[in-house]
């Protein structure tokens, strides 16, 4: 079996809320076609570490991040990045469906038409193409033209799954991506997460410490800003090498 590339590291990596020091020294290696999933009490960093991914951080003010976050070994930070360009390989899906008020295809196609697609011979087929890999299509190939709002809570998550596939990324982060979910529908995110890392390296940010061993490859435990370990998902729940990853996977705070 050929080793897998690596598709995102972070070397050093300190953020700052104005005063506050948010991350601390974070390293951290991600292949592709894996996927990682970060776990940590509330507050640990994992989703300001999670955002530095896609520069979502950048919007926020008094924000700072010292490091360097390498995407295909480039620097993302780098000042000639456009962060619109980096924003196509990287897609994001938040903890709450947020489907815009719009039809079911102007959903998925949405982001494609922002940079410029306009040939409807092209929307449809990505349409057809994000929806079959969000295991949507299905469900809604004869309603495309539904308000995107008329759907379920799972499927709204799918269908912004959807539109993160559409323009094509790389690396999709899913930002707890199930827990506003029934166990219905969290189970069919977390199957699609298998389907999709064939195609894609992903990286989820879950609170759900049974979730994180039934879809990670490899698991990275936060706590106080700090990367306190990461490693196969299997040994951190079974074998971990730090009391403070251990105390948190059996409930002994967090």
């Amino acid at each position: 079996m050929s080793k897998k590339q690596i598709k995102l590291e972070a070397k050093d990596v300190h953020a700052y809320y104005g005063d506050f020091h948010a991350l601390r020294g974070i390293n951290i290696v991600m292949e592709e076609n894996t996927v990682t999933a970060f776990i940590g009490p509330s507050g640990c960093g994992k989703s300001t570490f999670l955002r530095l991914f896609n520069r979502m951080n950048d919007y926020i003010d008094g924000f700072k991040t010292e490091g360097e976050i390498l995407l295909d070994g480039d620097n993302i930070y780098a000042k000639s990045v456009l962060v619109d360009e980096l924003r196509k390989k990287v897609g994001m899906v938040f903890q709450k469906p947020n489907p815009f008020p719009k039809s079911i295809f102007e959903n998925v196609v949405y982001g494609l038409k922002i940079q410029g697609v306009s040939d409807k011979a092209t929307l449809v087929e990505a349409a057809e193409k994000s929806l079959q890999q969000a295991a949507l299509w299905n469900e809604v190939k004869d309603n495309l033209n539904k308000s995107a709002l008329a759907l379920s809570g799972g499927q709204q998550q799918r269908l912004c799954i959807a539109r993160a596939l559409a323009i094509s990324p790389s690396v999709l982060l899913m930002d707890e991506p199930a827990s506003a979910l029934d166990p219905i529908s969290t189970a069919k995110i977390e199957e699609l997460i298998h389907q999709l890392k064939e195609q894609y390296t992903i990286v989820i940010v879950t609170h759900n410490m049974q979730q994180a061993g039934r879809v990670s490859d490899t698991t990275a435990f936060f706590y106080l800003g700090e990367l306190v370990e990461h490693a196969k998902t299997k040994t951190i729940f079974t074998n971990p090498k730090d009391k403070r990853t251990q105390d948190y996977i059996t409930g002994r705070f967090g």
